[in-house]
C-alpha cells in the first residue's frame, strides 16, 4: 500500500424519509464524507475520500448503524496512488523555474 494513495468511494444510503435531514447532518460529520444528492424517498448519494481504506469500511459500518438508516450500499471504490510522482514532478518543475529566475 502506497503512503500517498487516496481512496474515493461512493455509497447509496437509504434513510427513513422523515429523518433525512438529521441523518444528512450525522453523515456530514464524518471526516471526508460529502453528500452529493438526495431524493424525497430518503436516498442519499454519499462520497467518502480518505487516505485509508479501513476508514471507508469503518465509516460505512457506522453509517449503517445510525438509527433510521435502512441500508448502505457501496457503489464505487477507486484508489489513486500516483500522487507522489505528481508531487515530485511539480517540485522539480518549481525548482527549475526558481533556478531560471
Amino acid at each position: 500500500m502506497s503512503l500517498n494513495e487516496v481512496h474515493i468511494s461512493s455509497l447509496v444510503v437509504h434513510v427513513v424519509p422523515q429523518y433525512l435531514s438529521a441523518i444528512k447532518q450525522q453523515i456530514e460529520s464524518f471526516d471526508g464524507a460529502e453528500i452529493y444528492g438526495e431524493s424525497a424517498a430518503g436516498k442519499l448519494v454519499v462520497v467518502i475520500e480518505t487516505k485509508n481504506q479501513g476508514y471507508i469500511t469503518d465509516t460505512i459500518d457506522a453509517i449503517n448503524q445510525l438509527e433510521h438508516v435502512l441500508s448502505t450500499a457501496l457503489v464505487f471504490h477507486q484508489i489513486e496512488n500516483d500522487f507522489e510522482d505528481e508531487v515530485n514532478t511539480a517540485e522539480t518543475l518549481d525548482s527549475k523555474l526558481k533556478d531560471e529566475l
